[in-house]
């Protein structure tokens, strides 16, 4: 490394950004909370996307990493960011069956629908997996159990269309009490 002259730029070229960045994600998804809440601590934008428009929380939430969606809610990240194909942190949690991580993202604020741009809810991702405890956290947490998406699909049918049996029936006994 040579030594600064007076005069120039201590700036990071683009590359050294780009780089720097891709790090960033990558303590989001491996769930570094340790490193990255000293990052944010020093100013780092709890709301930063990646090319894909993926969110730090996004990427901690969809990979399962409770510690560090916890450090990004404490720096108020954003839980309602959507990516560039209009999925929500939620949505991203509840398709990978991590309650805790849908629990700590409605506590920290987002919506219990968690729909993307094309309506479908956290509670569909859920129920199309087959995730029963999420199914019966979020309809606890006041999700619509018959709300529909753009095609009309509800909670139920999604569950139906995926060979889902459990949360199907499980959403058949909320429907029809």
């Amino acid at each position: 490394m040579s030594e600064q002259k007076p005069g120039e730029s201590t700036r990071m070229s683009d590359d050294e950004a780009l780089e720097f960045a891709e790090q960033v994600f990558d303590l989001a998804r491996q769930g570094n909370a340790e490193l990255l809440d000293k990052l944010l601590e020093k100013g780092l934008n709890p709301d930063l996307r990646n090319h894909k428009g993926d969110t730090l929380l996004m990427l901690a939430s969809y990979h399962g990493q409770q510690e560090t969606v916890q450090v990004l809610l404490k720096h108020h990240a954003d839980p309602e960011i959507r990516n560039d194909n209009g999925q929500s942190p939620i949505a991203g949690a509840a398709f990978k069956g991590d309650l805790e991580v849908v629990r700590l993202l409605v506590e920290g604020g987002a919506s219990v629908e968690g729909a993307s741009l094309d309506g479908r809810t956290a509670l569909m991702m859920a129920a199309m997996f087959n995730r029963t405890a999420i199914v019966d956290y979020l309809i606890g947490q006041g999700a619509d159990p018959r709300a529909t998406d753009a095609k009309g699909v509800t909670p139920m049918a999604a569950a139906l269309a995926m060979g889902a049996a459990e949360t199907a029936e499980q959403l058949r006994q909320l429907v029809s009490a």
